[in-house]
């Protein structure tokens, strides 16, 4: 029996799979092992959109900052450098 609504546990998936898969077309499920989450069995959609979402989060380099928001940086470092530790300038 499933623990909460869109929560099953890995025995239940052995013994109803259909009915889990079938559920997980509707909404993500999740997969517990010994009462702790392990596993979400999402549509494809969603870990297609997920992943698009994910692209956006990007690591950088100083180097490849853009110009504007290089000088933002540049400009919150010099407002920060000049106020002392109470944070007043």
């Amino acid at each position: 029996m499933a623990s909460s609504p869109g929560s099953y546990s890995t025995s239940d998936l052995s013994r109803k799979s259909g009915d889990i898969i079938a559920e997980a077309l509707r909404h993500p499920v999740t997969i517990t092992q010994r009462n702790k989450p392990r596993l979400v069995l999402l549509n494809i959609e969603d870990y297609k959109r997920l992943m698009r979402q994910s692209d956006v989060r990007t690591a950088g380099t100083i180097e490849t900052i853009p110009d504007n928001l290089f000088a933002e940086f540049e400009d919150a470092v010099g407002k920060y450098g000049q106020e002392d530790e109470t944070g007043q300038p």
